[in-house]
């Protein structure tokens, strides 16, 4: 029965992994309506035209956004940037505070030192593989030169390669690539992602507003352009670093102390950037670089081609031995400033915490960031020693470091020597961790199976005591979710006392094989255990991250898997880090205003945006970019949602409890369904909009009409539920109640705003 004369439609958006148009619209005949390769909109092609309401068949559109998150197996690449894209979460973690913006720039500042230290680390372990390994050690041995053939024409018979200097300028090309390649990718998804533009609305404005809701919270051009400059010039100057303290333990000229003093300008320049580039949301800041932020990576790259020509300069009389000077104490200095930053970090946190409002205190008391930044300095090293580890054992498997008598190198750097020693400890807490949890999911399962039968008390079937044990099952597996704080915050805890023994272990300045050779037998061979295992385990991570991460980019079923935790750290804006994968958000949240707003505007008519997941939020993001006018046209329909479970408790200064009730006054038609064995979504905390939970599976045992078992359906087909129909029906019927008569419909202003002189037409009222 049609209960409007305006036309409405169903707004479809889909959660993690993906699906295609036609298993939306459940239609094999699809018609996109607008939109590309990467998002689009679709609707059935019986239903092109817009018509009015329909309980039980309305006009559905289908917004597909997962190849925003998916596509080649190159695509894959980006799971090495995975420390990029956790401390980029750290700067949506802080706690939700008014009124003391001194000390959240501050908490933003951290973060991005932070950050800007792992890019540093990235490019150092570069130059420890390239510059390091190869050109100074193996191209300084004969018999390393000898065991990699393809070294020979550098080695010590190699002529003109044969300077350490010339071997040094050489290999100084690999880290410059990596920079090129990071600068490359981030400013092609820079033009990809971020440059979407946000719709044209008069929001409202006050001091309690939304920060989802300001105008250029989607928008993050210029801020990602201004921190690739100063990451791109942070990563060349590294370069330029390590090549000339190499050179100034032979000599140190005056062409010398001034690359060096230039060099020392370069990171005052870079370091006195980093307070400046802070967020601007108030409105779209579509500003231009400023000209000394863009032309700071070429005076940088500049410097290093200088550099590269001085380093190459004949120097005959040189001679390289050893490892590369400063090898051995950069890394612990850089893990000592990390650990610093961190630690400001937890202070700042906490510090804006107790001030928080207590129903948006967000997890770990706070230091949520902190934890996040730890462990994401904690996978930077590991992965940076993975690699430098394993090219130090394929060059000569027994080199120094593993404290084998009569080596020809010394191997890598002695901390990442400890960071491998240290693995397999980590390996342990995490199997304690694991053990841990499972025995928890079991304890509730067993505590649930009793009064499981009890949940349908108006079927006639005998209890099954394997159905039972099913469906506890997944209800306690369910809600292990809830337990990732701890899980965290034990985590977190152990990265810091590993850390702190890594620290301690390179200050020695000897590897732990060599360290423990004095020791009894079995600790010295432990330790050697340890160190072998540890780079083993380091260099089969990368693999396996390759691995994982192709397979989600190519197969839905494996991207459902890792999918929430990716998408959960792409959903956010480069804050932090401009090497971190991009915000699929900063087009698909326009995107969907864009179309609600549009639509309405064209019209007249009402709109339920219909959420799954990741979708969910989506759809509340989008809603937020409406105006008031708009907003009052539009339904949300949020379904396996991680809006408080995941986002409220880890983001509380944008999806807190505030904010979500903020949501719930503003969206008057907002309904959530949810169910007990979905281990992503669950309830938002607000009585009206929660509805549920939903039984799972629809009936216990065989009946006249399901003569088959049903299945548990978890987090995926909320469709099937008839609680489904009935609640869209619901809030359609409050969004259509006293509405106006039917609007007239306009057409959409352009995004450069109405010509001059242009009367602005009227928006639909409620």
């Amino acid at each position: 029965m049609n209960t409007s004369p305006e036309p409405a439609v169903e707004l479809l958006v889909h959660g993690v992994g993906g699906t295609t148009p036609q298993k939306m619209l459940e239609d094999p005949r699809t018609t996109r309506v607008t939109g590309d390769n990467t998002a689009s909109l679709h609707r059935r092609t019986d239903d092109a035209a817009d018509r009015p309401w329909s309980d039980t068949t309305p006009s559905r559109e289908a917004y597909s956004w997962s190849n925003l998150t998916s596509g080649n197996g190159a695509r894959a690449l980006w799971l090495l940037l995975l420390p990029f894209m956790v401390v980029n979460l750290a700067h949506w973690m802080r706690p939700d505070v008014r009124g003391t913006r001194r000390t959240q720039r501050l908490y933003d500042l951290l973060v991005r030192l932070i950050a800007l230290s792992l890019t540093v680390l990235l490019v150092a372990g570069a130059c420890s593989a390239a510059l390091d390994l190869l050109a100074w050690q193996c191209g300084a041995s004969a018999a390393c030169t000898a065991h990699t053939s393809w070294l020979g024409f550098w080695g010590p018979d190699g002529g003109w390669w044969a300077q350490p200097g010339r071997r040094l300028a050489l290999a100084a090309t690999v880290p410059l690539a990596l920079v090129a390649l990071l600068w490359w990718l981030s400013h092609r998804t820079w033009s990809a992602y971020e440059s979407a533009s946000p719709p044209v609305r008069a929001l409202p404005d006050g001091p309690d507003r939304p920060l989802l809701s300001l105008p250029g919270f989607w928008y993050g051009r210029t801020l990602v352009s201004r921190l690739r400059a100063a990451h791109t010039a942070a990563g060349l100057l590294t370069v330029t670093a390590v090549l000339l303290t190499a050179t100034g333990t032979f000599d140190r000229t005056v062409g010398w102390w001034l690359l060096a003093t230039l060099t020392a300008a370069g990171w005052i320049a870079v370091a006195a950037m980093e307070p400046g580039h802070g967020r601007s949301e108030e409105e779209p800041d579509e500003s231009e670089t400023p000209v000394l932020v863009g032309r700071l990576p070429w005076a940088a790259l500049a410097l290093l081609a200088v550099t590269l020509v001085h380093t190459g300069w004949s120097r005959p009389h040189w001679e390289a031995e050893g490892a590369l000077p400063a090898g051995d104490g950069f890394y612990p200095v850089l893990a000592i400033v990390q650990g610093a930053l961190v630690l400001g970090l937890a202070l700042t946190a906490f510090w804006l915490h107790r001030n928080a409002p207590r129903m948006d205190r967000g997890a770990l008391l706070g230091l949520g960031g902190a934890s996040v930044a730890m462990i994401a300095c904690a996978l930077a090293g590991m992965l940076t020693g993975a690699v430098v580890q394993w090219l130090g054992a394929w060059l000569e498997p027994g080199s120094a470091s593993t404290g084998a008598p009569g080596a020809v190198i010394a191997g890598p750097p002695v901390q990442l020597s400890w960071q491998s020693s240290t693995i397999p400890a980590l390996l342990v807490v995490l199997l304690v961790l694991g053990a841990a949890a499972l025995r928890s999911v079991l304890r509730r399962r067993a505590a649930l199976e009793p009064g499981v039968r009890g949940r349908y008390p108006d079927e006639s079937c005998a209890p099954d005591r394997e159905r039972s044990r099913a469906i506890a099952s997944a209800i306690a597996r369910a809600g292990a979710t809830d337990s990732a704080p701890k899980l965290i915050g034990w985590l977190t805890a152990a990265s810091v006392v590993l850390g702190l023994a890594v620290v301690a272990g390179a200050l020695t300045g000897k590897p732990p094989a060599v360290v423990a050779a004095d020791a009894p037998g079995p600790v010295a061979a432990f330790a050697e255990f340890s160190q072998t295992l540890g780079a083993w385990l380091a260099g089969i991570l990368v693999l396996a991250l390759l691995a994982v991460g192709r397979r989600a980019y190519k197969d839905a079923g494996a991207r459902r898997t890792v999918g929430i935790l990716w998408d959960v750290g792409t959903f956010w804006p480069r804050a932090a880090h401009p090497f971190a994968p991009p915000c699929y958000a900063e087009r698909a949240v326009p995107d969907l205003s864009w179309r609600m707003g549009t639509w309405i505007d064209a019209t007249g008519g009402r709109v339920i945006i219909s959420g799954h997941s990741q979708g969910s939020v989506l759809a509340a993001a989008a809603v937020w970019q409406l105006d008031p006018a708009t907003r009052s046209r539009v339904a949300l329909l949020t379904y396996g949602s991680p809006l408080e479970r995941l986002y409220s408790r880890w983001f509380p200064a944008y999806f807190g409890a505030r904010r979500l009730a903020a949501l719930e006054e503003e969206m008057p038609c907002w309904s959530n369904l949810w169910r007990e064995t979905d281990p992503i979504g669950g309830p938002v905390g607000r009585p009206s909009v929660d509805v549920g939970p939903l039984p799972d599976p629809l009936h216990y045992g065989r009946n006249l009409r399901r003569p088959l078992p049903e299945p548990i359906l978890g987090h995926g087909d909320y469709a099937a539920d008839p609680a489904f129909a009935e609640t869209r029906a619901a809030l359609f019927h409050r969004l259509a109640g006293g509405r106006p008569e039917p609007a007239v419909p306009r057409q959409p202003a352009a995004r450069e705003g109405l010509d001059a002189g242009e009367p602005e037409p009227e928006r639909p009222g409620p």
